[in-house]
Protein backbone atom coordinates (compact mmCIF):
# COMPACT_ATOMS: atom_id res chain seq x y z
CA UNK A 1 0.00 0.00 0.00
CA UNK A 2 1.31 3.28 -0.97
CA UNK A 3 1.40 6.40 1.29
CA UNK A 4 -1.40 7.91 -0.26
CA UNK A 5 -3.45 5.03 -0.06
CA UNK A 6 -3.33 5.16 3.75
CA UNK A 7 -3.93 8.92 4.13
CA UNK A 8 -7.10 8.88 2.10
CA UNK A 9 -10.45 9.96 3.41
CA UNK A 10 -12.04 6.91 2.91
CA UNK A 11 -8.83 5.09 5.49
CA UNK A 12 -8.74 8.07 7.51
CA UNK A 13 -11.93 7.63 8.41
CA UNK A 14 -11.60 3.85 9.05
CA UNK A 15 -8.53 4.58 11.15
CA UNK A 16 -10.46 7.66 13.14
CA UNK A 17 -13.26 5.03 13.96
CA UNK A 18 -11.09 2.71 15.50
CA UNK A 19 -9.85 5.32 17.56
CA UNK A 20 -6.64 6.61 15.82
CA UNK A 21 -6.54 10.39 16.86
CA UNK A 22 -3.63 11.32 14.22
CA UNK A 23 -6.33 9.93 11.26
CA UNK A 24 -8.71 12.11 12.55
CA UNK A 25 -6.75 14.97 12.98
CA UNK A 26 -5.04 14.01 9.48
CA UNK A 27 -9.02 13.57 8.27
CA UNK A 28 -10.24 17.54 9.92
CA UNK A 29 -7.18 19.38 9.40
CA UNK A 30 -7.77 20.36 5.78
CA UNK A 31 -11.66 21.90 6.73
CA UNK A 32 -10.52 23.61 9.85
CA UNK A 33 -10.25 27.40 8.26
CA UNK A 34 -13.53 26.62 6.86
CA UNK A 35 -15.02 25.83 10.04
CA UNK A 36 -13.33 28.26 11.95
CA UNK A 37 -14.70 31.13 9.61
CA UNK A 38 -18.08 29.48 9.60
CA UNK A 39 -18.41 29.05 13.27
CA UNK A 40 -16.87 33.02 13.75
CA UNK A 41 -19.72 34.27 10.92
CA UNK A 42 -22.55 32.79 12.95
CA UNK A 43 -21.66 33.56 16.68
CA UNK A 44 -19.79 36.52 15.48
CA UNK A 45 -16.76 36.40 18.17
CA UNK A 46 -13.92 34.71 16.84
CA UNK A 47 -13.39 33.12 20.34
CA UNK A 48 -16.82 31.47 20.29
CA UNK A 49 -16.46 30.27 16.83
CA UNK A 50 -13.51 28.68 17.80
CA UNK A 51 -14.83 26.99 21.15
CA UNK A 52 -17.81 25.99 18.28
CA UNK A 53 -15.53 24.46 16.24
CA UNK A 54 -13.57 22.56 19.25
CA UNK A 55 -16.75 21.80 20.84
CA UNK A 56 -18.27 20.14 17.12
CA UNK A 57 -15.03 18.01 16.69
CA UNK A 58 -14.99 17.21 20.13
CA UNK A 59 -19.37 15.65 19.54
CA UNK A 60 -17.72 14.19 16.23
CA UNK A 61 -14.64 12.66 17.74
CA UNK A 62 -17.08 11.25 20.59
CA UNK A 63 -19.42 9.88 17.54
CA UNK A 64 -16.93 8.62 15.77
CA UNK A 65 -18.28 4.52 15.30
CA UNK A 66 -21.01 6.71 13.84
CA UNK A 67 -18.64 7.99 10.50
CA UNK A 68 -18.84 6.33 7.05
CA UNK A 69 -15.71 5.71 4.73
CA UNK A 70 -18.20 6.32 1.89
CA UNK A 71 -19.37 9.81 2.28
CA UNK A 72 -17.04 12.74 2.57
CA UNK A 73 -16.60 14.24 6.16
CA UNK A 74 -17.25 17.76 5.30
CA UNK A 75 -20.57 18.22 5.60
CA UNK A 76 -20.82 15.85 8.53
CA UNK A 77 -18.49 18.61 10.28
CA UNK A 78 -20.09 21.73 8.98
CA UNK A 79 -23.13 19.92 10.66
CA UNK A 80 -21.87 19.32 14.04
CA UNK A 81 -20.45 22.81 14.15
CA UNK A 82 -23.69 24.78 12.75
CA UNK A 83 -25.47 22.72 15.85
CA UNK A 84 -23.08 23.87 18.06
CA UNK A 85 -22.79 27.47 16.93
CA UNK A 86 -27.18 27.07 17.29
CA UNK A 87 -26.44 25.66 21.13
CA UNK A 88 -24.71 28.83 21.54
CA UNK A 89 -26.44 30.91 20.35
CA UNK A 90 -29.01 29.51 21.93
CA UNK A 91 -27.78 30.01 25.24
CA UNK A 92 -26.75 33.51 24.77
CA UNK A 93 -30.49 34.53 24.08
CA UNK A 94 -31.50 32.89 27.42
CA UNK A 95 -28.21 34.58 29.34
CA UNK A 96 -29.72 38.05 27.54
CA UNK A 97 -33.48 37.34 28.54
CA UNK A 98 -32.56 36.37 32.54
CA UNK A 99 -30.12 39.98 32.23
CA UNK A 100 -26.44 38.01 32.76
CA UNK A 101 -25.30 38.44 29.32
CA UNK A 102 -21.17 38.80 28.90
CA UNK A 103 -20.01 41.59 26.99
CA UNK A 104 -18.25 39.53 24.24
CA UNK A 105 -17.14 42.53 21.91
CA UNK A 106 -17.10 41.70 18.04
CA UNK A 107 -13.92 40.80 16.43
CA UNK A 108 -12.84 43.89 14.06
CA UNK A 109 -11.34 43.14 10.66
CA UNK A 110 -8.74 45.24 9.51
CA UNK A 111 -8.69 47.01 6.46
CA UNK A 112 -5.76 48.20 5.13
CA UNK A 113 -6.36 51.85 3.76
CA UNK A 114 -4.17 54.48 4.96
CA UNK A 115 -7.56 56.79 5.81
CA UNK A 116 -8.38 56.32 9.48
CA UNK A 117 -11.64 58.10 8.87
CA UNK A 118 -12.65 55.43 5.99
CA UNK A 119 -11.35 52.69 8.51
CA UNK A 120 -13.58 54.07 11.19
CA UNK A 121 -16.50 54.54 8.71
CA UNK A 122 -16.08 50.85 7.16
CA UNK A 123 -15.82 49.34 10.44
CA UNK A 124 -18.98 51.08 11.95
CA UNK A 125 -20.58 49.79 9.06
CA UNK A 126 -19.56 46.40 9.60
CA UNK A 127 -20.68 45.71 13.32
CA UNK A 128 -24.03 47.46 12.06
CA UNK A 129 -24.03 44.82 9.49
CA UNK A 130 -22.97 41.99 11.73
CA UNK A 131 -25.52 43.43 14.31
CA UNK A 132 -28.55 43.30 11.67
CA UNK A 133 -27.29 39.91 10.86
CA UNK A 134 -27.27 38.12 14.49
CA UNK A 135 -31.06 39.71 15.03
CA UNK A 136 -32.03 37.82 11.91
CA UNK A 137 -33.91 34.39 12.74
CA UNK A 138 -31.42 31.53 13.28
CA UNK A 139 -32.96 29.65 10.03
CA UNK A 140 -32.42 32.90 7.97
CA UNK A 141 -29.39 33.82 9.45
CA UNK A 142 -27.63 30.54 8.98
CA UNK A 143 -29.18 29.90 4.77
CA UNK A 144 -27.47 33.84 4.81
CA UNK A 145 -24.19 32.58 6.18
CA UNK A 146 -24.02 29.34 4.71
CA UNK A 147 -24.85 30.60 1.02
CA UNK A 148 -24.09 34.28 0.35
CA UNK A 149 -20.92 34.30 3.12
CA UNK A 150 -19.52 30.71 2.99
CA UNK A 151 -19.97 30.39 -0.51
CA UNK A 152 -22.05 27.24 -0.74
CA UNK A 153 -24.50 26.30 -3.28
CA UNK A 154 -28.26 26.20 -2.03
CA UNK A 155 -27.86 22.61 -2.77
CA UNK A 156 -24.78 21.96 -0.41
CA UNK A 157 -26.75 24.46 2.53
CA UNK A 158 -29.91 22.99 1.54
CA UNK A 159 -28.16 19.11 2.23
CA UNK A 160 -26.52 20.58 5.21
CA UNK A 161 -29.80 21.93 6.86
CA UNK A 162 -32.09 19.15 6.07
CA UNK A 163 -34.15 21.21 3.98
CA UNK A 164 -34.96 22.01 0.12
CA UNK A 165 -33.20 24.04 -1.86
CA UNK A 166 -36.37 26.71 -2.36
CA UNK A 167 -36.16 26.95 1.29
CA UNK A 168 -32.66 28.07 1.27
CA UNK A 169 -33.26 30.20 -1.69
CA UNK A 170 -36.45 31.41 0.25
CA UNK A 171 -34.50 32.04 3.34
CA UNK A 172 -31.97 33.90 1.65
CA UNK A 173 -34.01 36.22 0.15
CA UNK A 174 -35.68 36.83 3.17
CA UNK A 175 -32.39 37.36 4.97
CA UNK A 176 -31.22 39.64 2.27
CA UNK A 177 -34.62 41.59 2.19
CA UNK A 178 -34.56 42.36 5.91
CA UNK A 179 -30.96 43.50 5.80
CA UNK A 180 -31.68 46.07 3.01
CA UNK A 181 -35.02 47.07 4.67
CA UNK A 182 -33.13 47.87 7.52
CA UNK A 183 -29.99 49.41 6.00
CA UNK A 184 -32.26 51.75 3.41
CA UNK A 185 -34.18 52.93 7.02
CA UNK A 186 -29.97 53.91 8.30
Amino acid sequence: MSSTEGNSPPKLVQQATQGSRAAFSKLVEPHLGRLIALATRMVDSQHSGEDAVQDGLASVWLARHRLDPDRPIGPYLTTAVLNKCRDRLRARKAKRFFGVESSEGAALIGDERPNPEHIAADRQELDLLRAEIERLPIRLREALVLVSIDGRSQAEAASLLGVSEKAIETRVYRARQRLRKKFDQI
